[in-house]
């Protein structure tokens, strides 16, 4: 009886610890994965402005309002809707002169005033920005190209940094001697899709042709981390 009770116990403390015993970690690797796709820009938008200097701030507002009126008349003349242009800047600054040990001297006013253009006719930023420029244009702070829809290419760049995480899993599986088994975790990394402005330098008022302007594509760049089992 004695030893029947003593294995009885044997067989209860043997199950306890099995319950108790952590699950086996799978043995797994680890890696990240970089895909990219190319989209052309499908909307276009640019900056530009004009600046006068007048004696007064009357004087300096008031020619620069003409100048400006010009230019947007001439804009939606060209076709440019009056939703894709928007007063984005004014200022005025007034023109000092300083000598030590005496007030700044007011010797005029300088007036900025900027607008930008959007649109979604990428063919006409160069006609447009050439128009701009011969209704009375003087300043321009540059032109950006812009893809509205930002799951353009998506699918195509998440695949390939998946393909390229499981070819360096492949690679690193091999020299262990093992294989890739199913995939246990996949996380989407980063996506950036930065557009470059096209810079445009400050332009003389007797431009009149187009501005040639190429939108050319973007790159999107995706990663992916991925945790494959090993066999």
């Amino acid at each position: 009886m004695k030893r029947f009770l003593f294995s009885l116990i044997v067989i209860a403390c043997a199950m306890n610890s099995f319950a108790q015993a952590p699950p086996v970690a799978w043995e797994s690797v680890s890696v990240s994965g970089t895909g990219r796709s190319s989209v052309t820009p499908d909307r276009f938008s640019f900056n530009v402005g004009v600046q006068t200097v007048g004696n007064t701030v009357d004087d300096a507002v008031s020619q620069n309002n003409k100048r400006v009126a010009a230019v947007l008349a001439a804009l939606k003349a060209a076709g440019a809707q009056e939703k894709d242009i928007q007063t984005s800047n004014f200022n005025i600054y007034p023109q000092q002169n300083y000598q030590e040990g005496k007030p700044p001297q007011i010797l005029g006013y300088q007036v900025t005033n900027s607008v930008t253009v959007r649109s979604s006719k990428v063919a006409d930023a160069g006609r447009l920005l050439g128009v701009a420029i011969a209704a009375g244009v003087n300043t321009s702070s540059g032109i950006n190209f812009e893809v509205a829809d930002q799951t353009r290419g998506r699918d195509q760049g998440l695949q390939a940094a998946f393909n390229d995480a499981k070819a360096k899993a492949t690679v690193l599986a091999k020299a262990a001697g093992r294989t890739l088994g199913r995939v246990l975790t996949v996380n989407e990394g980063t996506y950036s899709a930065p557009p470059q402005p096209y810079p445009v330098q400050r332009m003389a008022m007797e431009a009149r042709a187009d501005v040639p302007i190429e939108s050319g594509t973007q790159e999107q760049t995706y990663t992916v981390s991925v945790t494959f089992e090993l066999r």
